[in-house]
């Protein structure tokens, strides 16, 4: 059995993790809206819109779905102290990166939210290391 030992971190620490899990938040309730969209509010969409919706590829979606709900997990992991927090906040900014290579290289579609997405997932996962490695996560 080894013994680790967990330091309590500073408060800035957990209002960042509990920041960083309302900002995934938003982006599972973005996926389920983009997910359980009905076709009356898709035909609502400008025409070029409807066709994006209809022809993005699974693993788009896949890649979508992965990188909000292992972000949530990763943050709430961060809340809670665990270490399994850098590895799933990992998986979540490997997809993100994948779902925004295609909306930016295939699509042609950045908006600022883009590079957003990738320094916030790119500062949680070096967050979930600085704090493994401060000893505040168990």
């Amino acid at each position: 059995m080894t013994n680790v030992t967990t330091h309590k971190p500073p408060m800035w620490f957990l209002v960042i993790s509990i920041i960083a899990l309302i900002w995934n938040l938003l982006g599972v309730f973005a996926y389920i809206g983009q997910a359980l969209m009905s076709d009356e509010v898709l035909k609502q969409l400008p025409e070029a819109d409807q066709e994006m919706y209809a022809n993005l590829p699974s693993w788009y979606i896949g890649a979508f779905a992965i990188a909000v709900f292992a972000g949530t997990i990763g943050s709430l992991l961060l809340v809670i102290r665990k270490k399994w927090a850098f590895h799933v906040l990992l998986i979540s900014l490997i997809a993100a990166l994948a779902q925004m290579y295609y909306l930016v290289f295939v699509l042609k579609m950045a908006n600022a939210m883009t590079p957003m997405i990738i320094i916030v997932g790119m500062a949680l996962v070096w967050l979930a290391n600085h704090a493994t490695k401060k000893g505040w996560l168990s």
